[in-house]
């Protein structure tokens, strides 16, 4: 029988954070094939009095570079000449680096990572250890990731599979104890992978005890840090520690995202904690906006339960419920559940005005704060001088203060290729002519161009030649300089100028993701014009006069939008849940 084991004190009197560690029973009780978890100390009570920096810096052993050793060893140069410094270029100590013994099995992990291969990566661990190779960070990192994805593995905890999972699970907490005993710092990986090994064994307590651990010891914990004992927590109808786990997270400044507040909305709901399951509602309508497919149908359900028809006011202060709605900027009041009996919730869509075909309420549309665009702009522009030429942005801002605002900017080589095989300045100056009809003053909008795009290719016709100039004269026109993004300059002087900008860019990518998922999508949503292509010609498609909000009305009914359709090619999909009120 395997009995749980802690570090020898000769290893972690040096080091506080890895005497906490130490404290964590890293070993699991084994009868009868299933490993079970005994405390034997409470590890969350220990402390660390010294950040966690520069106490693991402190104890972490000098090393000599082993690139270093290997060119010395293969240096052909004779003993005699051998009276001055030998400088040995970066690619060399790169590709010693890479053919060192470290090297060579750091690569070896990396592709047992990439494929999931459990058992290669433990096979490689151990003939590492045979030959005393010295593990990095990296190589301890890339083992108990492989080890805490095998042992949470739904498919591998049935039948046969157990025994093999157990198997990786106890194997996976050596390698951590193996780590901990050769003085490796861990950083929120490390301890995420523990995390989710803890998991693995149902003990949910450790997983969260580590989380705060991070925090404690000056390692900012992530979202994926908490995943394991949220999900965890939810998973076996644990509700006060799910909502410990969240409040811990609103506190370390981490926002949850649709999987996380999906998992609370179904664990309220089934342990009926309707507060819980209206904050949660608020929660999603004010991070996520539109929810996926999984997460309509735990809403849908729980409108459709009996402690739903239960739950709500009969009367109500009217004018209380309408300032909540003032306050909030419109859409929700927050005022809880009002009306009461069965809800009746159905599938439905909005016509084009936002009428529910459902229940023929009109959604509204949510105000954006002037401040808050001005922040945007201003974060914005930072981001493009970080990921840009400062000089060249910079250039560029002045070029808007001298010319700007505009009615409008256009993605111009978006817009010109919009179903089209090649570039195309006539559908770019269609667009062009539309948009200076619509503007009150007939200014002509800003289109924004890779140097590329003007000084090559269908740039050179004549025609096209001319057009560019005549934008240029007019101050409608700008250029971006090679080796540009073009997106964070239309991005830029759309918010900027407080304007419409026209793209077919959904705006998913890396860079976007850099600008956060709260303010952005809901600029995006009120200032974004799409184009389409059809036999009967061009057509913009403007803004919604409504928000593509999760809505909450002053008279109780809610509007959910799911992510199933745009509004364009597919009449977006809302579930509707209202109910009569006597």
């Amino acid at each position: 029988m395997f009995r749980g084991n802690y570090l020898t004190s000769s290893v972690t009197k040096t080091n506080p954070f890895l005497s906490v560690l130490s404290k964590i029973p890293l070993l699991l009780m084994y009868q009868n094939n299933l490993y079970t978890y005994r405390p034997l100390v409470h590890y969350h009570t220990y402390n660390c009095t010294k950040p966690i920096i520069d106490t693991l810096h402190n104890s972490m052993d000098k090393r000599t570079h082993f690139c270093t050793l290997a060119v010395s060893r293969t240096s052909s140069t004779p003993e005699s000449s051998r009276t001055t410094t030998v400088t040995v270029s970066n690619k060399s100590k790169k590709k010693a680096r890479r053919e060192s013994p470290e090297g060579l099995l750091r690569k070896k992990l990396d592709m047992c990572s990439k494929h999931g291969d459990v058992v290669e990566a433990l096979s490689l661990y151990d003939e590492a250890r045979s030959k005393n190779i010295m593990l990095s960070q990296h190589h301890y990192n890339a083992l108990l990731y492989l080890c805490s994805s095998g042992a949470n593995v739904e498919s591998n905890r049935d039948g046969s599979d157990v025994e093999a999972s157990n198997l990786v699970l106890k194997r996976g907490f050596e390698i951590f104890q193996q780590m901990v005993k050769d003085k490796v710092s861990p950083n929120e990986a490390t301890l995420t992978n523990v995390a989710r090994l803890a998991v693995a064994r149902e003990d949910h307590d450790m997983a969260f005890d580590l989380v705060k651990q991070m925090k404690s010891f000056g390692i900012p914990p992530k979202l994926r840090s908490y995943g394991p004992a949220l999900f965890g927590f939810c998973k076996v109808g644990n509700a006060p520690k799910a909502y410990e786990v969240y409040a811990h997270m609103t506190e370390s400044g981490v926002m949850a995202e649709e999987p996380e507040l999906s998992a609370l909305l179904k664990l309220s709901a089934d342990v009926n904690k309707v507060d819980k399951v209206y904050e949660m509602l608020h929660q999603l309508r004010a991070s996520v906006r539109q929810v996926s497919e999984s997460t309509v149908g735990i809403i849908q359900d729980w409108f459709n339960s009996e402690e739903a028809a239960k739950v709500g006011l009969v009367d109500w202060d009217v004018s209380k419920v309408r300032d909540g709605i003032v306050m909030g900027g419109g859409g929700w009041h927050g005022q809880g559940w009002l009306g009461s009996g069965k809800w009746r919730v159905e599938r439905t869509q909005m016509d084009k005005n936002g009428v529910c075909s459902s229940c023929s309420e009109k959604l509204v549309s949510i105000d954006i704060d002037p401040k808050e665009t001005e922040n945007f702009a201003c974060s914005l522009s930072n981001l493009a001088c970080q990921r840009e030429v400062q000089a060249n942005f910079i250039k560029f801002q002045e070029w808007l203060d001298r010319h700007g605002p505009f009615d409008a900017v256009i993605d111009g080589a978006n817009v010109s290729l919009v179903d089209q095989r090649d570039f195309n300045f006539y559908q770019l100056n269609n667009v062009v002519k539309i948009l200076r009809s619509m503007s009150p003053s007939n200014r002509l909008p800003l289109v924004i161009l890779h140097k590329s795009r003007v000084s090559g290719g269908p740039a050179r016709n004549p025609k096209n030649m001319q057009l560019l100039e005549f934008w240029k004269k007019s101050g409608a026109l700008y250029t971006t300089p090679p080796g540009s993004n073009d997106d964070w300059y239309w991005l830029y002087a759309a918010v900027s100028s407080k304007c419409l900008l026209v793209t077919n860019d959904e705006m998913r990518d890396h860079l976007f993701q850099l600008l956060g998922t709260s303010f952005f999508p809901r600029w995006k949503e009120k200032h974004q014009v799409r184009l389409s292509v059809s036999s009967g010609g061009l057509e913009l498609h403007m803004p919604p006069p409504y928000s593509i909000v999760i809505q909450e009305s002053e008279n109780g009914s809610w509007h959910v939008p799911t992510n199933i359709g745009d509004d364009i090619e597919a009449p977006r999909q809302w579930l509707c849940a209202t109910r009569n009120r006597d």
